[in-house]
């Protein structure tokens, strides 16, 4: 089972690296997107969330309320420890379904922790991080999300440096500011032309 872990900090562009593999047939995996469903109404997670937090946290539609939640991580690392205690082993299971249902020669894990959480790099076959300038990552969060830099640096600090991510990545795509979509397409294209050849000698 060839698979590619595919990461990078806030603001890198992993969901537009992603989304051209996709584009390309390769079947995606995205942990975010497994993570926002289990804690959406009627998620797995959010019994034993409201159990372990309380009520308060749980919002009218009975989804995380995730503006608090996130308040609370931030200052508590305790919290961020016991809600990931909940919701990690329920996203490996889910991801771990998906990996093996993958249709195709290879598939593409999105993580954005990849390289914080250490585990992952034993799990998939090659790392690919999608890399930009720090400077870069502050610009772009900010006009996306409309944070202040205070905001963007306080996440920024919770993520791997960027040369942490570059040392463990075996394959990388640059998404700097000089980066359009058409070059974005060119390196995956090559990338894509690696990864069929590397999954078929695996088979």
């Amino acid at each position: 089972m060839f698979s590619i872990g595919l990461t990078g900090g806030i603001g890198s562009g992993k969901s537009t690296v992603a989304d051209l593999f996709a584009a390309r047939g390769v079947p995606l995996i995205d942990t975010d997107l497994i993570a926002h469903r289990i804690t959406a109404p009627g998620g797995i997670a959010m019994p034993l969330i409201a159990a372990e937090f309380g009520q308060d946290f749980v919002a009218a539609d009975g989804a995380l309320d995730r503006a608090k939640m996130r308040t609370l991580v931030f200052s508590d690392d305790t919290a961020k420890a016991r809600l990931e205690a909940i919701v990690h082993p329920l996203i490996r299971a889910e991801t771990e379904r998906q990996r093996h249902t993958a249709a195709g020669p290879y598939h593409i894990v999105v993580v954005p922790l990849l390289v914080e959480s250490g585990a992952w790099s034993e799990r998939v076959s090659r790392v690919l991080v999608v890399d930009c300038p720090v400077e870069t990552q502050i610009t772009r969060v900010m006009r996306r999300n409309g944070f202040t830099r205070e905001q963007v640096l306080a996440i920024m600090a919770k993520q791997a440096a960027r040369e942490t991510r570059l040392a463990a990545a075996d394959d990388i795509v640059l998404n700097d500011d000089s980066a359009t979509l058409d070059h974005l397409a060119d390196q995956v294209n090559t990338l894509h032309a690696r990864y069929l050849t590397l999954a078929n000698g695996s088979a």
